[in-house]
């Protein structure tokens, strides 16, 4: 009995892989094991970076929340002890939101805390 390859399949899963690759320079967009070898170390910094952009938007909301807080007489860290204790339940995208683009309810907020 012949040996059977499932050659619709190796083709399918060499032509995802070559789709993929599109775009990319050369030999790793067209050769199938120079692209393979793009394709998983590109999907491999996908996936840390996107765990790296939760950290640097947190990181961002931090500096503008404490650019807006110092101009009011007091720094992030008071504030977020203050927001605490207080029962305020406003996260840090929604407080640099606040900062940024409504100042007078951010002055509100922070008011609130001071006394």
């Amino acid at each position: 009995m012949p040996r059977s390859v499932n050659a619709v399949a190796s083709r399918a899963r060499r032509k995802k892989i070559l789709k993929a690759a599109k775009g990319y320079f050369s030999g790793r967009s067209k050769v199938y094991t120079v692209a393979k070898n793009a394709v998983e170390r590109a999907m491999k910094y996908a996936f840390v970076h996107r765990r790296a952009k939760k950290r640097a938007f947190r990181r961002l909301w931090i500096a503008r929340i404490n650019a807006a807080v110092r101009p009011l007489g007091m720094n992030y860290s008071r504030l977020i002890d203050g927001l605490n204790k207080n029962k305020i339940a406003l996260n840090r995208k929604v407080l640099a939101d606040l900062a940024l683009h409504h100042p007078e309810t951010f002055k509100a907020v922070v008011n609130r805390i001071k006394g």
